[in-house]
């Protein structure tokens, strides 16, 4: 099997990412919310709760492998889309809003190894 180019695999391990949340329950909103801001991986609904998610994949685990790749910076950035998806829909100012991380790394038999880190992280204001 050819080695996947990084746009594919960042596709791929979204794709998986997707498939584990709705298998917990989670409804997908909306996949690639962008803004000249920033961009959400994933707009999920978790019950009654807004669940913005971020998805990250590293083939390798070094330097702390995909969830801390989630710098401040990239947190500014998602939380820029998140108040501009706010804005441009308004039904979804109702739900209180959480962000998750979902960290994507390749496992054993060409399975992906997914840890879902629920409220990864808080924005202020």
């Amino acid at each position: 099997m050819k080695a996947m180019d990084r746009r594919e695999a960042g596709a791929a391990a979204e794709a998986a990412a997707l498939a584990r949340l709705s298998a917990r329950g989670l409804q997908l909103v909306a996949r690639n919310y962008r803004c000249r801001g920033g961009e959400i991986d994933l707009v999920m609904l978790d019950g009654r709760t807004l669940v913005l998610v971020e998805v990250r994949y590293r083939a390798s685990r070094a330097f702390g492998g995909a969830a801390a790749s989630v710098t401040r910076l990239k947190q500014r950035r998602i939380a820029t889309a998140a108040r501009h998806l706010l804005h441009a829909r308004t039904a979804l100012r109702n739900y209180p809003v959480r962000f998750d991380v979902v960290a994507v790394s390749p496992g054993h038999d060409g399975a992906y190894d997914i840890e879902w880190i629920k409220a990864a992280f808080s924005v202020e204001g």
